[in-house]
């Protein structure tokens, strides 16, 4: 067995995001496991280098894991011929001339979404790459979860017959950071600093609805700043200029409609933090992190309303649970495996900066329909 080891300059692993899911999640244990195993007698060993601007935290992470390689040169990182890949979990503000940087560094890159914070950014960077020859992709974690993954099997089996509709629910109350502090940091609500919700969860719908449904045609979205006022990790008020909520009609090729809210300021009264219900003809479910659950038109009850009578039927037993049938790794953690076999060994690869353009698009497109109040067609995007 050949032990081959990669260096990941990984940017933003201070973060709650790039530390939990991308650095202990996936890439220690990755490590954990003793690599990546490609098959053909070769094991991939991820060597992360630590990159932020707070070298304290880094080195605080490095001695709580045994890591040896920590920076806060950029520039110095990308210029080491050792570090094979970028990857990049910072605010999103940041991103895009980071990930320039990188490409054209000559490292293959792999980033979180959105790549940039507008569409002419994200496909510019998809240029980069495309001409600089490197390998890149874009996290599209979602499509990875369990719930969906299930999900996607009844799509393949044709369950659904003609998919007619999608409704989302995405969301939970984040709090204001007064009397309690909030589970997310603040930049999330300030525009200038790439902040919204739209721009946040647009780009994880687009990729969600393409892979599972087909290419989102039209957008029509409601954003809106429900909580105008938040206070920041140092307990200072500020004004939240970024979008908290968004109400958003997608139009899907091939005639489906999809409805998905998504909300920083609800109260959850679901069984997941995400749910999504397909409704087709001949048959429903409805899936979120975890957990799927259908139901045929052959076992589907004949509800009668009667608004005089209390409901006698339980209708959530009615539905049939999706076995796993497998096991399910963290969606992170297999979404690195498949792009570290890419950069190895070239693999075919879909989920890349053309496929995180899609996504922006898809937020830029969002957030104007909201501002004009009207449905707005989404073309396709090509490099």
């Amino acid at each position: 067995m050949t032990r081959k080891t990669v260096r990941i300059a990984m940017n933003g692993v201070t973060g709650r995001m790039g530390y939990r899911q991308h650095l202990v999640r996936s890439i220690l244990a990755l490590r954990e496991q003793g690599g990546l195993d490609l098959g053909d007698g070769t094991v991939l060993w991820p060597e992360p280098v630590l990159l932020g601007r707070r070298e304290h935290a880094l080195r605080e992470i490095a001695e709580r894991h045994g890591l040896e390689h920590v920076s806060t040169d950029l520039d110095a990182v990308l210029a080491d011929p050792d570090v094979d890949i970028y990857f990049d979990s910072q605010v999103t503000s940041a991103r895009e001339e980071s990930l320039r940087k990188a490409i054209a560094a000559g490292k293959h890159v792999y980033t979180e979404k959105p790549t940039a914070t507008g569409l002419a950014g994200a496909l510019g960077l998809a240029r980069l790459a495309r001409d600089r020859g490197i390998r890149h992709g874009v996290v599209q974690d979602k499509i990875f979860l369990p719930g969906l993954r299930k999900l996607k099997r009844l799509v393949d089996a044709g369950f659904f017959g003609r998919v007619l509709s999608v409704r989302g629910e995405f969301g939970y109350w984040v709090f204001e950071g007064d009397r309690q502090p909030a589970q997310r940091p603040s930049w999330n609500y300030r525009a200038e600093d790439g902040g919204g919700i739209v721009l946040d969860m647009f780009p994880h719908w687009e990729y969600v609805l393409h892979e599972l449904f087909g290419r989102v045609t039209s957008v029509q979205a409601l954003a809106t700043t429900h909580i105008p006022r938040r206070w920041d990790e140092h307990g200072r008020p500020y004004a939240a200029t970024a979008d908290d909520a968004a109400y958003g009609i997608f139009e899907i090729e091939g005639g489906a409609i999809a409805q998905i809210n998504s909300s920083w300021t609800v109260r959850v009264h679901r069984d997941e933090l995400v749910e999504f219900q397909v409704d087709g003809t001949h048959g429903s479910a409805v899936a979120g992190l975890r957990h799927c659950r259908a139901q045929h038109r052959g076992a589907t009850p004949k509800p009668v309303w009667n608004p005089d009578l209390p409901a006698t039927e339980v209708f959530r037993d009615q539905w049939q649970e999706i076995p796993d049938n497998t096991d399910f790794d963290n969606g992170f953690k297999a979404q690195w495996e498949l792009f570290l076999r890419h950069v190895h060994a070239g693999t075919p690869y879909r989920w890349d900066l053309l496929a995180g353009a899609r996504g922006v698009q898809l937020a830029e497109l969002g957030l104007r329909s909201s501002a004009e109040g009207r449905r707005l067609d989404v073309p396709e995007v090509a490099p």
